[in-house]
């Protein structure tokens, strides 16, 4: 199953009271992840062994880089030189380690550092446990606090990017652009996202959590207890505006989202919706398949721009190191002709662009808001045979045109930033939020002007 791993927040600026706070609590975090990428390496050659398609060839044979302890040269590893390295650590580590040794826990962050060496921020190693809780987490249905995060690449920050309403969150008082500090008191800022919400954030239902966040507006920690409770994700929310200006709100992609959707569009469209907003702002990605058919559902199926030879919409294209990938095409039959603008932030990343992309390459719809994300890369979960598994960078995604966004992103057609008093705000109404009123209006435009996309 391929996925959009959600994309970071922005860093800061200035507050150097919270920075030299987070510094003070990464220290520790920063020497073990030197030392487990170094112990990492002892186990290259057992990974190495299990085959770039996630098959695990025989014992005897090696695969790429695999030298058999022999003179290696470029990308190549000596396994000899390592393995003697990795005794010479575990000697120390018995004569003088104060505490007793988890060998379980050692050998998982080996499999860590090995993920951490790649440097990177989308690839990591899930344990058994984490792997069984990330996949319920794309279900749409977890025990938690209704709160969602995002991850910055570089600084290793978890930032609260949406608070659901009437949640866990919103009654404590969290808002968006908090700053993950600690949960417990555990200090969470170099903590890789996955492991954050699955281990600290979600629980049992009922049981409480207390966290502290980072206020930057304010240069304040804030800290709130939260009773966990069940927490059915709202993927899409949806409304009818003035105008019979239909309204949907996609926050992130799921496995129950594409349905969530279709109900929500199916729903406006027996009212007598005559255009349609889609927000996908702050939308950080999830399932990529997610994006692809919301797509098809709106796009026809035989716009052939782009279609490379197979005579059908092409959505989203992908290419890997070898330049081989998957093509993504329309066919299910469905379209939408209503006027549509799609809204866009810096926070929209992954499948949200991929959505985007591909209805703004086809002129289906108008783009309003803020260049987005930019993140064009693909991650795959591989599941490595017992429990466990890896989730790993495979490919660039392409627009239908053929576009490269990432790092750059996909620039609106119409360029509105959001007020400035209503960005810190929990929940924001439509009828009160100016970027959507902009969009009310690109689409009555639109419709008084006779176009269908």
């Amino acid at each position: 199953m391929n996925q959009e791993n959600p994309m970071p927040p922005r860093r800061p600026e200035g507050n150097s009271r919270f920075w030299h706070g987070v510094l003070a609590g990464a220290l520790v975090t920063v020497f073990a992840g030197l030392i487990v990428v170094g112990m990492s390496l002892g186990i290259y050659l057992f990974s190495r062994s299990m085959g770039r398609g996630g098959s695990r060839p025989e014992a005897s044979q090696t695969g790429p880089g695999i030298t058999d302890g022999k003179e290696t040269s470029g990308n190549e590893l000596d396994y000899e030189q390592i393995n003697t390295k990795m005794s010479l650590i575990q000697n120390i580590i018995d004569r003088y380690f104060l505490y007793d040794e988890d060998m379980e826990n050692v050998e998982d962050y080996i499999y860590k550092g090995m993920l951490a060496g790649l440097d990177d921020p989308y690839s990591e190693y899930y344990t058994a446990e984490d792997y069984k809780e990330m996949q319920e987490s794309t279900e749409g249905v977890y025990s938690g606090i209704g709160a969602m995060l995002s991850q910055n690449r570089n600084t290793g920050l978890c930032t609260i990017v949406r608070v659901f309403e009437n949640s866990p969150a919103f009654e404590a008082g969290m808002k968006p652009g908090d700053i993950l500090y600690k949960v417990e008191d555990k200090v969470v800022a170099n903590e890789s996202l996955t492991i954050l919400v699955n281990n600290y954030i979600k629980g049992q239902e009922g049981s409480q959590v207390h966290i502290t966040v980072y206020r930057q507006e304010k240069d304040e920690y804030v800290e709130m207890t939260l009773t966990r409770r069940s927490i059915e994700v709202p993927t899409v929310e949806h409304q009818m505006l003035a105008d019979q200006i239909g309204y949907i709100m996609i926050t992130q992609f799921d496995l129950v989202t594409t349905q969530q959707f279709k109900d929500a569009l199916d729903d406006l469209e027996s009212q007598g919706m005559k255009g349609l907003v889609l927000d996908l702002r702050s939308n950080p990605g999830g399932v990529l398949n997610g994006a692809v058919d919301i797509a098809d559902y709106l796009l026809p199926d035989n716009l052939t721009r782009y279609d490379k030879g197979e005579g059908k919409t092409m959505i989203v294209y992908t290419a890997d190191k070898n330049g081989k990938g998957d093509h993504y095409t329309a066919s299910d039959g469905h379209q939408v002709d209503l006027p549509i603008a799609v809204l866009i932030n810096g926070e929209s990343a992954s499948a949200s662009e991929v959505l985007t992309g591909a209805l703004k390459d086809y002129n289906w719809v108008t783009v309003v808001g803020t260049t987005s994300y930019g993140k064009g890369i693909v991650q795959s979960l591989m599941p490595l045979g017992d429990g466990s598994a890896i989730k790993i960078t495979v490919s660039h995604y392409y627009t239908p045109s053929g576009f490269d966004l990432h790092g750059k992103g996909i620039e609106p057609d119409v360029v509105v930033e959001l007020d400035e008093e209503l960005k810190t705000q929990a929940v924001v109404k439509p009828e009160e939020d100016n970027q959507v009123q902009r969009a009310v209006e690109v689409v009555k435009d639109e419709i008084g002007a006779g176009n269908l996309g």
